[in-house]
């Protein structure tokens, strides 16, 4: 692995021809760029990440290559260098996936380990970060109504009112959006039904005055939904 070339390489090119070892490498490259103590704080924030999700897969991948893609991409294409949102991104599914192992207790309702999880993540890295974490985190789904509405009705009521949890989340979409020709036929399908739905809404909240993104990473990102969308189509109207 030549390392510096990373910096030039697509994210999902990095993860087929390196993997996570080499996605580990670029999220470092990246960091030699960032103050001390938050470089620091980011490096924790992997760490625990990789506990958390140590036997977590994505069908042919490690599960902390998808949050390695989500923090990379929000530095390298979004421009944002806020340690907070990094911090959250790299930490977007702990509570949702690891709430007991994240509070270090197995004892209590969702909601009570979902609060204590936060509440964990509010120690470690501050308020701002555990809010983050809370805003893109999947709400106790109820058996009785279809389980991607509900995701796609709690992410429009937070979206709306977070302005940086749109940031993380649409990193998250784009990963698995665009990303979706890098699975399984039965995951692609299942992916385009739950997200493409979705395209539309996060067209507008990128758009918003108030999303704190440049004018040249809000474009990067529409052509991004573009081409989610695209492949969405090609599976579902196949």
């Amino acid at each position: 692995m030549a390392p510096r070339m990373l910096l030039s390489m697509p994210l999902h090119a990095i993860t087929e021809v390196y993997g996570e070892a080499g996605l580990r490498e670029r999220f470092r490259l990246e960091l030699e760029t960032f103050p001390e103590a938050e470089s620091k704080q980011l490096i924790e924030a992997l760490d625990l990440a990789a506990r958390l999700h140590a036997n977590d897969r994505r069908v042919r991948e490690p599960y902390l290559n998808h949050l390695l893609r989500v923090a990379i991409r929000i530095i390298k294409y979004y421009g944002v260098r806020d340690v907070d949102v990094l911090t959250a991104a790299l930490l977007h599914d702990a509570v949702e996936d690891h709430p007991g192992e994240l509070a270090g207790t197995s004892q209590g309702s969702w909601t009570e380990l979902t609060e204590a999880a936060i509440a964990e993540l509010a120690s470690r890295f501050g308020p701002r970060v555990a809010e983050l974490v809370r805003s893109v985190t999947n709400p106790e789904y109820d058996p009785e109504r279809d389980r991607h509405e509900q995701y796609r009705a709690h992410v429009t009521a937070s979206l709306d009112r977070d302005p940086w949890a749109r940031v993380i989340k649409v990193s998250d979409f784009t990963d698995n959006g665009v990303g979706v020709v890098h699975t399984t036929p039965e995951k692609a399908l299942s992916a385009a039904r739950k997200y493409r739905p979705l395209v539309p809404k996060l067209r507008e909240l990128v758009g918003r005055p108030d999303t704190p993104l440049s004018i040249a990473a809000k474009d990067h990102i529409l052509d991004q939904l573009d081409l989610a969308e695209e492949r969405f189509a090609c599976i579902l109207d196949d």
